[in-house]
């Protein structure tokens, strides 16, 4: 199995997999080796990577010129290649269920991802793929398939965490011949790919979510919101929906019933605003992308004013597994308060980064230790930013937190969909703070005050201190702007755009002192009082 997902192929996964695909024509190996190119494994740091099946031994940073030597010593003989396995301690591990970046991760939504060919809807149907959707078509009414859901826990996967089966039973009650349902997968978060990788990996999964959705809500007509940034997750969904088609399982009287249900690709042009529901919906209407007060919510006044249902990528990738095992399965795995897996895209100063599924609950310390393997080098740990870039920075001090909305929500991050950037000890928060705020004020479409000036504000003080120009009154004056911009604004960015700032002042505040105390000392220096 060869991966060619985004991440691999930017570091030449394509030319090794052509480089396999020649030598094996040249020694007339075609009958006895099969190339399956995959989607994502997750392990982004050993890019580009490969599984050799059925002996489960894992490469990575594999070349063109290691393919010869794959083909003869480890495939025809058993062998295996040192330079090439991952280590960790010193310590060599050929195989991947040794690996702790796999052994310790929980994979539900993952679990096709790097295993099979995207493009083969044959190989999702060997899978129990699209056989949770024959089951609620065949035995269930719409209303069991809502309190399926709305037992299993699932709560959205996007970053506010509702309960997936209210929103559905919201769209299901509401008044009107027409619905839809929406996938949104304008994932913009700097270092977030979670959504991506699923798409580029496993769409049929998506597709087979949605398809449940619809049915259960009274849906005909489905769009997929994605960003045209992702070219390959584009192919591969185009792909998905055409063989959906071609077997029935999209169309009119879908395997042979009355419900009709069908898909439609809309690209967005990569405004962060528009992963907000109502700036979405009014892209996929042809107008500019910017949100809009509500109520009415989206489930009762959506896409052309018509009942909509929006859950990201990996909720609706979540539904099958749910109708395959049953809700009562599912409700084992997480928390209390949430149930299931999260995928995180681990980022930063961090040994293995790349793409982590763990059950609800599990700590940061997990995380960023066991399956990430640690801080590299000498340094240690200092923060995360959990949420992306409207998220929160949580510190060494919460490294035990265990992760669900409420604990997260509670140390002042959020959830969001599952970004986590690590960060280690040579890190200055407070440019981290003016990062992610010239990110938010750059993306926020300036429709309301709040946000466009209280982003811009913040900015420019926290750039002033970074420079060396800061005033003791600053911290206390984005403080203010903050709590303003969080309560006064009108969507999602800009009441969750201040979290950086009001997370580093709350847990960093020395760091804000001594940038500040540093100019002023220096300016006393230069500046002599003069005698009286």
């Amino acid at each position: 199995m060869f991966i060619c997902a985004t991440g691999c192929k930017a570091l030449g996964a394509e030319e090794v997999c052509r480089a396999f695909k020649d030598e094996i024509a040249k020694q007339s190996l075609a009958d006895k080796i099969e190339i399956i190119e995959t989607g994502c494994q997750g392990l982004c740091t050993r890019a580009p990577v490969l599984t050799i099946e059925p002996l489960g031994i894992f490469y990575g940073r594999v070349t063109e010129t290691d393919v010869p030597e794959i083909i003869s010593r480890t495939i025809q003989k058993g062998e295996i290649i040192d330079r090439l396995c991952y280590s960790e301690a010193g310590k060599r591990i050929p195989y991947v269920r040794d690996i702790p970046f796999y052994s310790k991760q929980k994979k539900i939504v993952l679990k096709n991802c790097g295993s099979i060919n995207p493009r083969n809807i044959d190989e999702y149907i060997l899978r129990d793929g699209y056989a949770a959707f024959t089951k609620v078509l065949t035995d269930m009414t719409p209303d069991k398939v809502v309190n399926e859901i709305k037992n299993s826990g699932l709560r959205g996967r996007g970053g506010a965490g509702y309960p997936t089966g209210l929103k559905w039973e919201s769209v299901r009650k509401a008044h009107g011949d027409t619905k839809y349902v929406v996938c949104n997968g304008d994932e913009g978060d700097p270092g977030a790919f979670m959504d991506r990788a699923v798409l580029e990996g496993d769409p049929h999964a998506v597709i087979e979510g949605m398809l449940i959705g619809a049915y259960a809500i009274g849906a005909k007509k489905g769009f997929i919101y994605v960003r045209a940034e992702y070219p390959i997750a584009v192919e591969h969904l185009k792909i998905a929906i055409e063989q959906a088609r071609n077997l029935g399982l999209l169309g009119e009287n879908i395997l042979g019933t009355s419900f009709s249900f069908d898909l439609e690709i809309k690209m967005g042009a990569g405004a962060f605003v528009c992963g907000e529901e109502t700036a979405l919906i009014a892209s996929i209407e042809g107008k500019r992308g910017m949100p809009r007060p509500r109520p009415p919510y989206p489930a009762t006044s959506g896409i052309w004013g018509k009942p909509t249902n929006i859950n990201n990528v990996e909720t609706f990738a979540n539904v099958p597994v749910i109708f395959l095992n049953g809700s009562g399965w599912y409700k084992t795995i997480g928390t209390e308060s949430s149930k299931g897996t999260k995928i995180f895209a681990l980022a930063g100063n961090v040994k293995n980064t790349g793409l982590v599924e763990v059950p609800m609950g599990t700590t940061l310390r997990e995380i960023v230790y066991d399956i990430g393997g640690g801080i590299p080098g000498r340094k240690k740990f200092k923060a995360a930013q959990m949420g992306g870039p409207s998220g929160g920075c949580v510190p060494a001090q919460h490294l035990d937190l265990p992760i669900d909305y409420e604990t997260v929500k509670a140390v002042g991050a959020i959830m969001g969909s599952g970004g986590l950037i690590v960060m280690d000890d040579s890190t200055s928060m407070v440019e981290i703070a003016r990062y992610f705020m010239e990110f938010c004020q750059d993306e926020s479409c300036g429709k309301c005050v709040p946000c466009r000036i209280g982003t811009k504000r913040m900015l420019d003080i926290l750039t002033r201190i970074t420079q060396g120009q800061g005033k003791q009154e600053d911290i206390k004056l984005l403080k203010e702007l903050a709590e303003v911009t969080k309560t006064a604004s009108l969507c999602g960015l800009g009441q969750t755009a201040a979290n950086p700032v009001l997370s580093t002042i709350h847990y960093f505040s020395d760091e804000y002192e001594e940038a500040i105390h540093k100019k002023e000392t220096q300016t006393s220096q230069h500046n002599p009082p003069k005698p009286e």
